[in-house]
């Protein structure tokens, strides 16, 4: 009960305290007000479709499925146009090779409007950094991912995808169709684990599981946040039960890296650990990222090397699953492309029963076909930025400093200037022959510029090596009944799974 004596003061302190909250409101609103007023007058010189009065264009994206509402709009106005997500989020949406050559050629930072998501899990790694930290830690990383660390990796892939086929023998026997993503996706998480923190093939302990399923939760709920406009603002997502399960699974991953950190660092001084460091057949990331100096010598914080670790475990796994995954559904969908890459893959394996190294430079059919499917499929069908300086456009338009930039990757893979009969599915786009006349911005499923994405000759090697054992395997085939729909979920991703049947090509399969 209030003594009478401060009912007032406390009735004055609410007042004041609810008249505070409208000022902090209204001078917000302002500040979004201006902020629209500005990136409208931005785009004025760029033609779009109509806006919802609350939603912009986030409405009927959603009603209509992101990825073909915006190819129809390409098609409409072309070169580029306003995205707006809500009333105060607006992007110059750009799939043209040469508005993408006039902003990605450039290094300019990530929109902070969309990568800010990330920074809870993942924190300043490569991904979200910008300026001279950026260049910092582009240069300690690009090492790790020399074709000497590379090397080792193929058995690596091969070990973990034969885990996978083995899963799936039993699977093909039932005679129906499974949805393969998931499989595949467990299966890329489980190499990134052996990349990464030099797992070995005894399969993932408990504390490694724990830190496997968070990431799995984690690449869920971010797909998640993405989509819903609600959860956007930092105060309200994590007053929600996604967003304490976020921070939660977050919290989880965080302690798992923090800790292998600290043993490996510990092992290291120890004369007889770093022995058996350096005998392994091969370098993990995380040694690659401990003994990274730049040239004054100075190397990686704890927080810069989990920030690494966290963004190479998530870039590494979801986009590499999804690429694997549709270039799958590719080969059912064409099988006499897909008897071609098994064709090749046998020839080049010959008698042996593993891939090595050399091999992958030998898989010219397939590599094309790769290429293809991310063409049509690619892993990540959007990106953004933020431009640090004005740019002026091929056909004379530009954008001022502080204008948000679109690149749809999807609808640049479309563009009918660039790709003639763009929805038909041919690997001989890119020939040597075929490639060499192209605009090199017209394919950018790894991003283009000094921005790109460092771990591509990766993402590609494991391809390889995943797909080719996986053609040697199987032979796969549609479900007409269960066909993917595709969704764009930070990266394509499809609302029903892609199902396929299998069937195994071992000998006394009986297939």
């Amino acid at each position: 009960m209030v003594p009478g004596f401060l009912s007032p003061s406390l009735s004055r302190l609410g007042l004041w305290a609810s008249g505070l909250i409208l000022i902090l409101g209204f001078l917000k609103l302002i500040s979004l007000l201006l902020r629209r007023q500005k990136l409208a007058r931005a785009m004025e010189n760029f033609p779009g479709p109509p806006t919802h009065w609350l939603f912009g264009h986030a409405l009927e994206i959603q009603q209509t499925g992101s990825l073909d509402k915006v190819v129809s709009w390409a098609h409409q106005f072309p070169y580029a146009h306003p995205l707006w997500f809500g009333q105060f989020i607006g992007f110059l949406n750009i799939y043209e090779p040469d508005y993408a050559k006039a902003v990605y050629s450039r290094g300019d930072p990530k929109a902070a409007d969309v990568y800010d998501f990330f920074l809870q899990w993942i924190g300043k790694g490569l991904l979200v950094l910008e300026g001279p930290k950026w260049f910092q830690h582009r240069k300690l990383l690009t090492p790790g991912f020399h074709y000497d660390v590379l090397k080792p990796y193929v058995a690596v892939f091969a070990e973990s995808t034969s885990d996978m086929l083995d899963k799936w023998e039993e699977k093909a026997r039932e005679d129906k169709s499974f949805d393969i993503f998931s499989d595949v996706g467990h299966m890329a998480l489980d190499s990134l684990m052996k990349c990464t923190f030099g797992k070995g093939d005894s399969g993932l302990g408990q504390r490694d599981n724990s830190y496997y399923l968070a990431v799995s939760d984690l690449t869920m709920l971010m797909q998640q946040r993405m989509e819903s406009f609600q959860y956007h603002n930092d105060f309200i997502y994590w007053l929600t039960p996604h967003g304490r399960r976020f921070l939660r699974a977050c919290q989880v991953a965080h302690d798992h890296t923090d800790q292998v950190i600290r043993e490996r660092k510990a092992a290291l001084q120890d004369e007889k650990e770093q022995r058996k460091i350096q005998n392994r057949r091969h370098l993990d990331f995380l040694d690659i990222l401990l003994g990274a100096r730049d040239g004054d010598g100075i190397k990686l914080s704890d927080a810069d090397l989990r920030a690494e670790v966290d963004t190479f475990m998530f870039e590494g796994h979801d986009t590499t699953t999804s690429g694997i995954s549709w270039f799958l559904y590719c080969m059912a969908r064409y099988p006499e492309h897909q008897q071609r890459c098994r064709d090749e893959a046998r020839e080049i394996l010959g008698d042996r029963d593993s891939f090595q190294w050399d091999d992958l430079s030998k898989m010219t059919y397939l590599t094309m076909c790769i290429k293809e499917s991310m063409r049509l499929y690619p892993p990540v069908p959007q990106v953004y930025r933020q431009l640090s300086k004005p740019v002026t456009f091929v056909d004379g338009r530009s954008l001022p400093a502080g204008s948000l930039v679109s690149l749809h990757i999807y609808a640049l893979h479309r563009n009918s200037a660039a790709w003639p009969d763009p929805e038909v599915f041919d690997p001989l786009r890119f020939s040597p022959e075929n490639a060499s006349g192209r605009h090199p911005f017209a394919f950018m499923p790894f991003s283009a510029g000094p921005r790109n994405c460092i771990g591509q000759q990766f993402a590609m090697n494991e391809m390889k090596v995943v797909t080719a054992l996986c053609l040697l395997r199987f032979e796969f085939c549609l479900d007409p009944s269960r066909l993917p729909i595709k969704a764009l979920r930070l990266i394509l991703r499809s609302e029903n799974g892609i199902h396929l049947r299998l069937k195994s090509l071992r000998p006394g399969s009986g297939k």
